[in-house]
């Protein structure tokens, strides 16, 4: 019994208790930035609501891992063309981060270190990959740099980085989700993604 609140309300009742957190590093912690590309910003193929907003945010965390040294990695769809996710083939989502193209680059403002690691996923004939696990080979580099934790931000949140996180957390790594630094395709279904996320055990946190 939700005592007459909204869904909108009880989210963002939970949203208010999420606890701050800051771009502090420690040895065993890895930033994992997901699909942070021209076709999920403004003007892009599928665009997200208000994406533009988590670059700046993203930055500030890109920046703090790289002085303190731990393992960067951002990943990309990287679709080849007539993609099985495409609408044109029965997808649900219109064409969008084909390989080589405008649109499947990261970001132009995102700070990209030198020391970054590339995850390339969505590359697939016969399925979509939304989980930077998927067949990627992410989680045996995690293992070998000796990863305990992960701090996760990027696009979208009910999507790929709902996918990833959960994933993250079945593999045995804490995971705390930068909530500020993702957005959702549909508010609604971001904050279900949000909650899901906490209750499979991901700390869900706010830089402000």
């Amino acid at each position: 019994m939700l005592s007459g609140r909204t869904l909108e309300e009880v989210a963002a009742g939970e949203a208010d208790q999420d606890p701050a957190v800051k771009p502090e590093f420690q040895s065993g912690d890895a930033l994992v930035v997901v699909d942070v590309q021209r076709d999920f910003c403004a003007g892009g193929a599928l665009a997200v609501p208000d994406a533009d907003a988590i670059v700046p945010i993203l930055n500030r965390w890109l920046e703090a891992a790289e002085r303190a040294g731990v393992p960067i990695f951002l990943s990309r769809d990287w679709h080849p063309d007539q993609h099985v996710s495409f609408e044109a083939r029965g997808g649900p989502w219109p064409e969008h981060c084909v390989q080589d193209s405008r649109g499947a680059e990261l970001h132009p403002h995102l700070g990209v270190p030198a020391s970054a690691r590339i995850v390339t996923k969505g590359v697939r004939f016969d399925k979509d990959q939304h989980s930077v696990f998927d067949d990627t080979g992410l989680e045996a580099e995690l293992r070998r740099l000796g990863v305990l934790r992960i701090f996760v931000g990027g696009l979208a949140q009910e999507v790929c980085v709902h996918a990833s996180v959960i994933d993250a957390l079945r593999r045995g790594f804490e995971v705390c989700v930068i909530s500020d630094a993702t957005r959702a395709v549909q508010a609604e279904a971001g904050e279900r993604a949000l909650a899901e996320m906490r209750d499979a055990g991901a700390r869900v946190g706010r830089s402000g």
